[in-house]
């Protein structure tokens, strides 16, 4: 035999032995990992399915449990949340090597509070010295048109983000009134041009008001980048403009980063520009969300008064002359809004659908 090519034979043997030995090592190791997952909304269940080349079983941790929660073959998990939140998942594909690669998720998890009407603070449909002038308690089975009407869109091509680069496209679909309750709901998903979608109405040229007690009693949502307000406007907003008519923040809420617990009440006029001042509630324990409370202002010809479950946190004199605005009438208007400058953007944290639910809203003004 020739000694060249018994060295070629043998020099091509050793290769295809290498060859053989480098995939039967690269078999032994795990690639390509995918990840799927689906929420179902208000279970707290999530469905996991991963898959990875050479993968000889599957993992999966949550984090800070110091474990796995669960190990198979099949690489698909279901796993359920007791709590709403959002949580750090790791999917772990392992090889025959005991060689494994990672992919990590966030999830969100949304599961309703169970919160009834009955739960929560209650004020009467009477008050010394005080008549009921008008209230809305939401029977029925629809928003009433005789005493509300909605804004509709952007905002654009005037206000577009409606003057605070909001993020939402309100629509009336997003309210409902059911069991005396209405509920104005802000959903992730996309219509028209906007991600989001909420409520947004108004009784304005319909039911407006000088001067009183309000009474809002309301649950409040909650998450980042969520803003619900039960606020009012003068009703010269359509011949002066903002901030000339004048505008009410009976209650505004910040979702996000521990301040669900904290609402807002605040004025803004005009006095050679925008100016506004206001005041601030925190709640000793629990959030807005946990019950109902009742919204309440006291409002004369001397000062506007906030409260929160009758508990005064802040006053307001009107009767300097540059406070001519909070004189006339006003208008109700009650929305949740979605990002904007104040709250800042949702993000992965934030769980949708949020509700903000009215049980009712009164207006006594003082017995002549």
């Amino acid at each position: 035999m020739d000694r060249k090519m018994c060295f070629l034979g043998l020099f091509g043997l050793l290769s295809c032995m290498v060859l053989a030995a480098c995939e039967n090592e690269s078999a032994d190791y795990p690639d390509n990992l995918v990840v799927e997952f689906n929420i179902e909304y208000g279970t707290g269940q999530v469905t996991i399915i991963a898959k990875a080349d050479n993968a000889v079983k599957y993992e999966l941790w949550v984090k800070n449990a110091g474990q796995a929660e669960e190990t198979n073959t099949t690489g698909i998990f279901e796993y359920v949340f007791a709590e709403s939140g959002s949580y750090e998942l790791e999917v772990r594909a392992y090889g025959s090597s005991g060689e494994f690669i990672t992919e990590t998720l966030m999830v969100t998890i949304s599961i309703p509070r169970d919160v009834s009407v009955e739960d929560g603070y209650v004020t009467p449909l009477e008050y010394d010295g005080y008549e009921l002038v008008w209230h809305d308690e939401f029977d029925g089975d629809a928003v009433n048109t005789d005493y509300w009407e909605f804004e509709i869109g952007t905002g654009c091509p005037d206000l577009c983000g409606w003057g605070n680069n909001e993020l939402q496209y309100y629509r009336k679909e997003n309210a409902s009134v059911s069991d005396g309750i209405l509920t104005i709901e802000a959903r992730r998903g996309v219509y028209l041009d906007r991600n989001y979608t909420s409520a947004r109405m108004k009784t304005q040229g319909k039911k407006s008001f000088k001067y009183g007690r309000i009474d809002i009693r309301a649950l409040l949502p909650e998450g980042q980048g969520i803003w619900p307000a039960l606020w009012m406007l003068g009703e010269s907003i359509a011949t002066v403009g903002w901030p000339r008519c004048g505008e009410i923040d009976i209650m505004e809420l910040i979702g996000g980063s521990g301040r669900e617990n904290e609402v807002h009440g605040t004025l803004h006029w005009d006095h050679n520009g925008h100016v506004y001042t206001g005041g601030s509630h925190t709640l000793q324990s629990g959030t807005f969300a946990d019950e109902y409370h009742v919204f309440s202002i006291i409002w004369d010809e001397a000062s506007i008064r906030w409260f929160v479950n009758d508990h005064q946190f802040h006053e307001i004199d009107i009767t300097p002359d540059h406070m001519t605005e909070f004189h006339d009438e006003f208008f109700f208007v009650f929305n949740v809004a979605v990002g904007g400058n104040w709250p800042g953007d949702p993000d992965y944290s934030t769980a949708f659908p949020q509700s903000m639910k009215v049980d009712y809203v009164r207006v006594f003004q003082a017995e002549p």
